[in-house]
This record gives C-alpha cells, sequence and structure tokens, in this order.
C-alpha cells in the first residue's frame, strides 16, 4: 500500500452530505487541524445504486441551503466546489484534480450509502490517501445503542431510555474563524443553475420561501427563538396545530445546517425558565424519535419499501381511485382536519406532526391505500423528508412499522379537529371556503370505511396465524 501523502504538500477534501454547516461539523475540523489547504465538495449523486433521488420540495431546499453554504465555506478561506455523478467516480476525480492527499466525510447511515463510502474509504487508502469518517449527524450511533441481549431495540421507550443511559452527547464543535483555512485555486466546479434543483411549479415554490429561510445561520436562529419563546409552550403546541408553532428545526436537522448535539446542548443551558425546563425532555423525546428512525433504518435499509412487520404483505390494499387520490393529494376530500393538513403541506412544504398522523391515518385506513403512495407523496412535497423519519413514520402509523400503532387504531379526523383544533383556527387557515357550497361533500363514510379497515386487518392476523 502506498504512503500517504504528506499534509503540507496534499490538500483535504471534505466531502458533505447532509452535513450542510461549518459549526460543529467533526469532518471540516479535522480537515482544519490537518493544516493543508482545504477543498469541500458538495456531490449531487443520483446515479448510485440504491442512492433515492430527492423530493421536489427537498430539492429546493438543497438549492438554497447550498448557496448559503457556498458563502460560510468561502468565509473561512476553504473552496467550494460542486460536483455532479456517481460518487465512485466523482469523488476520485476531484481526488486527481487537486492531489488530495486526505478525504474526510461524516458518517451517513442508509444501507446504499454504507456501501458507497466503504467502497470508496477502501479504494482511496489503497491509493495512499487518509480517509476518516467522524460522527456528526446522530447523538448516538445505530450500532452503539443494543438491547441487553445485544440485538437493536423495536420498541422506543426502551430504546430511549438506554440513549439517555449512555454518556451524555458532546458539545458541539466551533465553526473555524473567518479567513484561518486556505483553499486550492483553479478547480471546476458545477453551478447551482446547471442543476435545476428550483420546481418549474413557481405558486408552489414561492409558498414555500415564503414559509421557510434555508441555511445554518437561518437554523441558528430557529433553534434561538425556539428555546426563548416556544419551548415552555411545547407541551401545547406540539398537538395544537392553530396555536403556536413547535420547534419547525425538523428540515435544518434533516439537511445538517444545524446537529443534534448543537440542539441537545443548547436546551441544558441554565438560563431557560421553569415551563421550558419542564417541557425540555419531552422535546428531546422527538429528537429521540429521529434517532429511532435512523437505528430502525440501518437495521432495515429498504424501510421505505418492504413493510418491516411481514405479516403486514398479505395487507389487502385497495388500487385507489384516481380521482380520489387527487383529492387526498389536493386536500379536497370533505373532511376539513385532512383537507386542512394537505393544503398546508402543498403551501408550505410542511405540516404540523399532529396532522400527519391524521392525514396518513385517512389514507391507509379510511381509503385503504397502501402507506408506500403517502409515503412517496410526502417523499416529494415535504422540506424535511428524510430517509428513515419519512417512511418510519408512514409505517407507525400503517401498523407495519417497529413500535407501530396498532392497527385497529383509527384516528377519527372530526374527533381530532374537535379535540385539537376546537376554535376551527387551523381548518380555517387553510379552507377558506369552508361552510360554503364550494366545499366538496366526503369522498368516503368515516364510520363504514373504518369497518372495513377492521376487517382488512383481521385477514392479516388469520394469515400470521396460518403462516
Amino acid at each position: 500500500m502506498p504512503e500517504p501523502r504528506e499534509p503540507a504538500d496534499h490538500p483535504t477534501i471534505v466531502w458533505l452530505r447532509d452535513d450542510l454547516r461549518i459549526a460543529d461539523n467533526p469532518a471540516l475540523a479535522a480537515a482544519a487541524e490537518r493544516g493543508a489547504p482545504v477543498v469541500v465538495l458538495y456531490l449531487l449523486d443520483e446515479e448510485s445504486h440504491g442512492i433515492r433521488p430527492l423530493g421536489s420540495a427537498s430539492r429546493w431546499w438543497l438549492h438554497h441551503s447550498l448557496e448559503a453554504l457556498a458563502a460560510a465555506v468561502r468565509s473561512v478561506g476553504a473552496t467550494f466546489v460542486l460536483r455532479r455523478g456517481a460518487a465512485a467516480a466523482e469523488l476520485p476525480r476531484l481526488v486527481a484534480d487537486c492531489g488530495a492527499g486526505a478525504v474526510f466525510w461524516n458518517r451517513r447511515y442508509g444501507g446504499s450509502q454504507r456501501d458507497v463510502d466503504a467502497a470508496l474509504k477502501s479504494g482511496l487508502r489503497e491509493a495512499g490517501l487518509t480517509v476518516q469518517s467522524f460522527q456528526a449527524n446522530l447523538l448516538h450511533e445505530p450500532w452503539t445503542v443494543r438491547s441487553g441481549s445485544g440485538t437493536p431495540f423495536r420498541v422506543f421507550t426502551p430504546f430511549w431510555r438506554a440513549c439517555l443511559a449512555a454518556a451524555p452527547p458532546r458539545e458541539p464543535l466551533p465553526a473555524p474563524a473567518p479567513a484561518t483555512l486556505s483553499g486550492v485555486t483553479g478547480l471546476a466546479s458545477d453551478t447551482l443553475a446547471d442543476w435545476m434543483l428550483l420546481p418549474t411549479n413557481l405558486d408552489w415554490a414561492e409558498g414555500i420561501h415564503e414559509a421557510w429561510t434555508p441555511g445554518e445561520e437561518a437554523a441558528g436562529a430557529q433553534l434561538e427563538h425556539f428555546v426563548a419563546n416556544d419551548l415552555a409552550h411545547y407541551d401545547q403546541a406540539r398537538d395544537a396545530p392553530g396555536g403556536k408553532p413547535t420547534s419547525r428545526l425538523s428540515p435544518y436537522l434533516r439537511f445538517g445546517e444545524i446537529s443534534a448535539f448543537q440542539v441537545w446542548q443548547r436546551t441544558q443551558r441554565g438560563e431557560l425558565d421553569a415551563d421550558a425546563r419542564r417541557n425540555t425532555p419531552k422535546f428531546l423525546s422527538e429528537i429521540g424519535w429521529r434517532e429511532f428512525n435512523w437505528n430502525i433504518l440501518f437495521h432495515a435499509p429498504d424501510l421505505h419499501e418492504k413493510n418491516f412487520r411481514a405479516d403486514f404483505d398479505a395487507f389487502p390494499w385497495q388500487t385507489p381511485d384516481p380521482r380520489d387520490l387527487a383529492a387526498w393529494q389536493q386536500g379536497r376530500t370533505g373532511i376539513p382536519l385532512v383537507d386542512a393538513g394537505m393544503r398546508e403541506l402543498w403551501q408550505t412544504g410542511y405540516m404540523h406532526n399532529r396532522v400527519r398522523m391524521v392525514v396518513a391515518s385517512f389514507l391507509i385506513k379510511n381509503m385503504l391505500v397502501d402507506w408506500r403512495i403517502g409515503e412517496q407523496w410526502f417523499w416529494d412535497t415535504l422540506v424535511d423528508a428524510d430517509e428513515a423519519s419519512n417512511p418510519g413514520n408512514w409505517q407507525w402509523v400503517a401498523g407495519s412499522g417497529a413500535d407501530a400503532a396498532p392497527y385497529f387504531r383509527i384516528f377519527n379526523p372530526l374527533l381530532q379537529a374537535e379535540k385539537f383544533d376546537g376554535n376551527g383556527i387551523y381548518q380555517r387557515r387553510y379552507i377558506p371556503e369552508l361552510g360554503t357550497a364550494e366545499y366538496p361533500e366526503p369522498i368516503v363514510d368515516l364510520k363504514k370505511s373504518r369497518t372495513v379497515a377492521l376487517a382488512a386487518y383481521e385477514q392479516v392476523k388469520q394469515a400470521g396465524a396460518r403462516g
């Protein structure tokens, strides 16, 4: 094996993926410590086997996040490069272009992603480069959290209990100081315009633009705003879509514009008032659900394609009427809370978590539509859709996932609206025609469709008993 190249002579490539920040970025911090010029690469890989292409809303977010990241990287003196193609070809090409001596990245946990990274690590090391990967995106990496019998957890509560009993999350790393790194001149780079990430439906994009500001700086500002103003009300806001907002950190965490370590440690500071401290464990348990879903994906990398519980393979899904499916997608089902949620999603790229459960339950259990169809729609329209939480949450509602809601738990959207949006603020916000002749009649009978769903579930139970 060739000897590693000397740090002073050969640059370090920092390959960023879902970690689009310069603060608390272990790969970038290690590159700065190495002392060589730094090239920060973002590679748009839609060609490697098994890599799931981004949905439209995520592509919008990525475009604007990369704009912000490019400015941040240049402010600390490093070179920022955009390349597109299969990682197995493009990363070695950049190594050759700049004569790199080291490549650093932060670990990712999807099955196909791990395969790509392992092959590159092996090949680059054989070529004489220093290659290192780092923990940056999860508080607890999947292989470090095991049950007493040494097996992966399948239930959230003991999983999170084990996480809380482990060593506390580390302190976040500082960003490199301005102009303290050096870069490499003359490297070819794509432009964001070349990639055509922005949607052609400008009305849709404008709504998302009004609702969100991507980037690391905006992520930090949102965390500070939430802790200062809304954490104290989290126990109420997490279930009331028309009231105070929840953290709204999910898209920033999804793209790594802020880390779970930064979120965790910000909630541990002593200046929180009593209500904020009281709400902190519940809020952090939502970070725990994110960790749990990634833990599940690590062991079940086909989570968006296959039932986690194989007995659900026998479920008698119905082929949806295209008109009914379009009514669900467009918020025209005649069920106000469902329609308000689907319109919020279309207009803002986001949906309150309580309403996500309601609209998913309606599609799966009142319409008997395969959860994978809903998961794909969310994948395309949510700005925070990630490979673990999106299918994990859909399978939770379907009853086919890890620690899933029992299938017979069918959310009644009328009762949910009465309980969590009793004054109708959320529903009227997104359905201005509510209560008029323009609003459609329900596309399903909630009581009858519930009965049909329970009968279908009995088929699954009986098939499992026979198997």
